[in-house]
């Protein structure tokens, strides 16, 4: 299956998700219910002014806010839903798999895993996708890492070098746990760490 056919199909499991769950249900963004997180998809994709509040916070977030509040005021929460499953704007498309599928993959993860009864996900070409983003964007998602170095393995053994430096730690596991946990989803993301440097891994903030 393309990659492009996998952000689809993660959208369309992401909207599924939010749908079974309710606009009320927790996720693993700090302060937000279901219904925050699909107001913050719907204008991240169709609000371009309220992008820097998103990146900055800030004053600029307080702009974001109220876009994601008018927005649930004006479509409701199935209506949010609905938009954000119905794809990107015309403009987005064609960058629609470098943008969207390891945010919506870890965006489901938000909802999925605020739950104790959730089930790890088995998937070949997720994996498989997930890994390349991380090739292209491990070195980012690590630079808040200091005075350590920072690989990541694969259960195969695959390596990927995060961050170029000694001492040095692994960070091991699959590939959605590896990006669950460099998007800073550290309490819910299942991999081992080890080496001399993971002491500065544990207590570096991670996320965008």
């Amino acid at each position: 299956m393309p990659s492009s056919h996998l952000a689809r199909t993660e959208r369309a499991r992401l909207c599924d998700v939010l749908t079974e769950s309710g606009e009320v249900a927790p996720t693993l963004c700090e302060g937000w219910l279901t219904r925050d997180l699909v107001a913050h998809l719907f204008v991240r994709e169709r609000r371009p002014v309220a992008m820097p509040g998103i990146l900055l916070g800030g004053p600029l977030g307080q702009l974001t806010n109220r876009s994601m509040a008018s927005a649930l005021h004006r479509f409701g929460y199935a209506g949010l839903v609905a938009k954000v499953r119905s794809g990107p704007p015309l403009l987005w498309r064609p960058f629609d798999e470098f943008v969207n599928l390891v945010e919506f993959f870890v965006h489901t993860e938000d909802v999925r895993r605020a739950s104790p009864n959730f089930e790890p996900r088995s998937d070949a070409q997720l994996d498989a996708a997930l890994w390349s983003a991380l090739g292209r964007m491990s070195r980012l998602l690590a630079h808040r890492v200091r005075g350590a170095g920072l690989d990541l393995e694969r259960p195969d053994g695959a390596r990927i070098v995060a961050r170029r430096a000694q001492p040095r730690a692994v960070l091991g596991g699959g590939a959605q746990e590896l990006v669950l946990f460099l998007y800073g989803r550290k309490q819910v993301a299942r991999v081992t760490l080890s080496g001399a440097g993971q002491q500065a891994v544990r207590e570096a903030r991670f996320g965008l």
